[in-house]
C-alpha cells in the first residue's frame, strides 16, 4: 500500500500548498487558519500564510483583518475564517446570560469597540477559573462566552489583544443539521484527505457546539449523507478511510522545495495522519518541561518534495534571525536540499523582516 499512502501525501500536498495568491482569496481557498499566541519566531496562522499569500510579511494579517471578509471564530481550534463559514457557527449556546455577561454586552452596545483592559477598568477585574484550571478575569471569560456565542465579534487586534464589539445581527439560521454538514465540508477541504476517526470526532464536537446536546448519532448520519450524496469522497488505505471534497486533488509531484510548517499547518494538524504519512511521530512540545523536549521548544516539520525529513527551531535574536535544521532523512545529504534549505531560510528571513544569521 506504499502506492497509495505516496498519492495521499501528493493530494495533500497539492490541494493545500497551492500556488500562493492575496490574502483573502487564501484564507477563502483554505477555509480556517488555525490562530496560536506563541511567537517562535511568529504566530501560528503567520507562519501558515506565508506559504499561501504572494509576498507575506508576519503581521499582515492582523494589520489587514479589519478590511477582509474575515472573522475570528472557533471551528475545531480557535483562528480565522471567511464570513460565509462564520455564519454557519451561530446561534451556538442556549443558556440565559449571566448578570455579568448582560452587563458586558450593554457596556460595548454603548462605548462602540472594547478593549478588554476598559471593560476591566469599568466593571471590576474579579478572576474565575479558565478552561485549564488557571484563573482569569470574569470580564475576560464573559468576553470569550458572549464571542463563542456570536453576539460579539472581534473588531481588531491591538498588539495581539482582541477588541470587541457587538455583532451586528444574524440572517435566520438554518437548521443544526444543515449547518453542521456546510461546516463538515469546509473541515474535510481544510485538511483533505482528512481521516474518517479525525473528521466523525470533529463532527461530534461541532453538533455538540451547535445544538448543546453530545448524540454522535447525529454527527454520523450528517457525515453518512455527505457521503452519499457525493459532496464527500472516501478512500480506505492501511485500514483508514480517508476523506476528501469532491472532487478530490489531483495528485502531483511536489517540487523540489524546503518549507518550515507551523505546528498546527493543515499538512501537520492531525497528528496520526503525519504518522501515517511521513512515518515518524512530531509532538508540539512548547508545554512540555525543556529537559523532557525531543525536538525543541516549537519545531517546525521540514517538508522537502512530498518527505518530511526533519524539523527546524528558528528564532529572532538581536535582529537577525537563527536557525537550526534537525535532519532524519538521507535526502538531506544532497545538493539539491541545501540550495533548497538555504532558500526557505531566506524566504523566512524576508518573511520576518529579520537580518543574516551569518
Amino acid at each position: 500500500m506504499a502506492g497509495a499512502v505516496s498519492e495521499l501525501r501528493f493530494r495533500a500536498i497539492a490541494h493545500t500548498l497551492f500556488p500562493p495568491t492575496t490574502l483573502a482569496k487564501a484564507i477563502a481557498r483554505l477555509g480556517f487558519v488555525q490562530a496560536d499566541p506563541i511567537r517562535a519566531p511568529a504566530r501560528a496562522q503567520d507562519l501558515i500564510l506565508r506559504h499561501r499569500v504572494d509576498g507575506y510579511r508576519v503581521g499582515d494579517l492582523e494589520r489587514r483583518y479589519p478590511s477582509l471578509p474575515v472573522e475570528e471564530d472557533l471551528l475545531y481550534a480557535y483562528g480565522f475564517l471567511p464570513r460565509a463559514v462564520s455564519r454557519w457557527l451561530h446561534p451556538r449556546g442556549t443558556d440565559p446570560l449571566s448578570d455579568l455577561e448582560q452587563a458586558v454586552l450593554a457596556a460595548i452596545g454603548e462605548n462602540g469597540p472594547t478593549h478588554p483592559a476598559e471593560l476591566a477598568a469599568s466593571l471590576g477585574s474579579d478572576r474565575v477559573v479558565n478552561a485549564w484550571g488557571g484563573y482569569s478575569k470574569a470580564t475576560k471569560a464573559a468576553l470569550e462566552r458572549l464571542h463563542f456565542r456570536g453576539l460579539l465579534r472581534v473588531a481588531r487586534r491591538d498588539n495581539g489583544i482582541r477588541v470587541y464589539e457587538v455583532a451586528p445581527p444574524r440572517p435566520e439560521a438554518d437548521p443544526p443539521s444543515q449547518r453542521l454538514a456546510e461546516l463538515l465540508v469546509v473541515v474535510a477541504n481544510v485538511l483533505a484527505p482528512v481521516a474518517e476517526p479525525t473528521l466523525r470526532a470533529i463532527a461530534a464536537q461541532l453538533q455538540r457546539a451547535l445544538t448543546g446536546t453530545p448524540d454522535h448519532r447525529v454527527a454520523r448520519l450528517v457525515l453518512a449523507d455527505l457521503v452519499q450524496r457525493g459532496e464527500l469522497v472516501r478512500q480506505p488505505v492501511d485500514g483508514v478511510s480517508y476523506v476528501s471534497p469532491v472532487p478530490p486533488p489531483a495528485p502531483e509531484d511536489p517540487p523540489d522545495r524546503v518549507r518550515f510548517l507551523a505546528p498546527f499547518d493543515p499538512l501537520v494538524w492531525d497528528r496520526r495522519r503525519f504518522e501515517a504519512f511521513w512515518g515518524w511521530t512530531y509532538r508540539f512540545e512548547a508545554y512540555t518541561p525543556a529537559p523532557r523536549r525531543k525536538y525543541g521548544y516549537y519545531a517546525l516539520p521540514v517538508l522537502f518534495g512530498d518527505h518530511v525529513v526533519g524539523w527546524a527551531n528558528a528564532s529572532v535574536a538581536a535582529g537577525r534571525l537563527e536557525c537550526r535544521v534537525e535532519r532524519l532523512d538521507q535526502r538531506t545529504g544532497d545538493r539539491r536540499f541545501v540550495r533548497a534549505l538555504d532558500a526557505e531560510v531566506e524566504r523566512m528571513r524576508a518573511f520576518l523582516g529579520s537580518g543574516s544569521n551569518e
